[in-house]
């Protein structure tokens, strides 16, 4: 048998197929014949008045033979009645595949051929210890390399009697790279960015449950697109127990946020400014009402030219109709006039006779009522200068050994999961003292 091409190998159906040239020979004596050949071709139409063995194939599926552009087969006869039976098959057949080790694995896809009438008594089939299998040199798998292929032969028991068998085991080994790029390299780079949350600061609550959440999702997404191709077997393989791995580190990071909110106490990890000093504030308080109060006595004064003219004239009527005390203090109805700024009371009362002294052709507006403004507290902080104790945000004693601790142990972790299944995979030799 000479194997042409494999493919495809399908992990979710469990079968591969090939193209191979199936040659099969035996000895009829009745066809022996003398002459100057030594080989004789015959037509394919002469298979059908000689005797062939009736050989299938136990663990195919499918199977055919290409007659595109003739049906491709020919039949050699020698001179000692030796028939030599070549035709160019596509195979299809089953592959009972172990996926613990997936995509770690080695599969071994075994091809079972023999007679299906004739027993061991009728006929024996052996394999060609010279040519058995023949890997063709061109041959390229695109998941799988063809390791080697081993042959034997053995006796199938049925109930119509033993049956000679030949089997031919293909042992393919899977590349991983598809793998490593497609799941092992983005699983790795979402758990190292789940560890991002633990630089955040622990008050930052919507951004580190977003990351948490949306690491999860993209990490569900990758372990339901990694098991599209493959069968639902009842056993976890190895890519399963690198997700649920990856998966759980994630999941724990949003565990440990968890934790550190649960414990992070009032008056920890806020942002926390000095201070006002009181006597400082105090002060102020006071200048300010002060400068309000002036304000509010320079509101009281005339405002304009002939308001300021009838103030005037109504001041020398009265200081007409009044006493003039030695000291020179004018005294109005009992209201102390100084020589400062009248008080409020008296600037009401010579403001509401100034205004009825005014002609009636030519009334004044009242002012408008004034609104009493806002007062703006100001507060400033005293300068630090040590004596004060300043809060800043906290970093939780749980994040900072979080930081060390998942990296070290997704690390170890990683090592032992790696070791483990090269070795069992046969991937890597392990060397055993002398």
């Amino acid at each position: 048998m000479k194997v042409k091409s494999m493919g495809p190998i399908s992990e979710s159906e469990l079968t591969y197929s090939m193209d191979c040239f199936f040659r099969q020979t035996w000895v009829d004596r009745r066809l022996a014949f003398r002459g100057e050949k030594q080989v004789l071709s015959l037509s394919i139409s002469m298979l059908g008045k000689i005797w062939k063995p009736d050989t299938y194939f136990f663990n195919g599926r499918e199977s055919h033979l290409h007659t595109i552009t003739v049906p491709n087969k020919f039949v050699r006869l020698y001179q000692d009645g030796r028939v030599l039976y070549s035709s160019r098959l596509t195979i299809t057949a089953n592959c009972p595949m172990d996926l613990h080790n997936f995509p770690m694995d080695t599969q071994h896809c075994p091809l079972m051929l023999g007679s299906f009438a004739y027993t061991e008594q009728d006929v024996t089939y052996k394999w060609n210890s010279a040519r058995s299998v023949v890997i063709s040199g061109d041959m390229k798998l695109s998941q799988f390399d063809l390791i080697k292929a081993p042959t034997n032969d053995f006796i199938f028991s049925r109930k119509q009697g033993n049956f000679s068998m030949l089997r031919a085991s293909f042992h393919l080994q899977r590349h991983m790279g598809n793998f490593m790029i497609q799941v092992y390299g983005p699983c790795v780079l979402l758990v190292v960015l789940s560890w991002v949350s633990f630089w955040l600061n622990r008050e930052a609550t919507s951004d580190r449950i977003s990351l948490g959440v949306t690491t999860v999702l993209t990490m569900t997404f990758l372990g339901l697109e990694a098991r599209t191709d493959l069968p639902k077997v009842p056993y976890t393989t190895a890519l399963d127990l690198f997700l649920w791995l990856s998966y759980g580190f994630i999941f724990a990071t949003i565990i440990e946020f968890a934790f550190v909110h649960f414990f992070t106490k009032y008056g920890y990890g806020e942002v926390y400014f000095p201070q006002p000093d009181s006597s400082s504030s105090s002060e102020e308080e006071e200048k300010e009402e002060e400068e309000e109060r002036t304000s509010d006595d320079s509101d009281a004064l005339p405002r304009n030219r002939t308001e300021l003219s009838f103030f005037a004239s109504s001041i020398s009527e009265l200081a007409s109709s009044s006493d003039l005390v030695s000291n020179g203090t004018l005294l109005l109805e009992g209201v102390h006039l100084p020589d400062s700024p009248p008080p409020l009371q008296a600037a009401d009362r010579l403001r509401a006779r100034s205004t009825a002294s005014l002609p009636a052709s030519r009334p004044r507006r009242a002012p408008p009522p004034r609104r009493p403004r806002p007062r703006a507290r100001r507060r400033r902080c005293r300068p630090f200068d040590g004596s004060m104790q300043t809060q800043f945000n906290s970093v939780s004693r749980i994040d900072r050994i979080s930081r060390g601790l998942f990296p070290s142990v997704f690390l170890l972790l990683n090592l032992i999961y790696w070791y483990s299944y090269l070795s069992h995979s046969e991937r890597i030799t392990l060397v055993s003292g002398t």
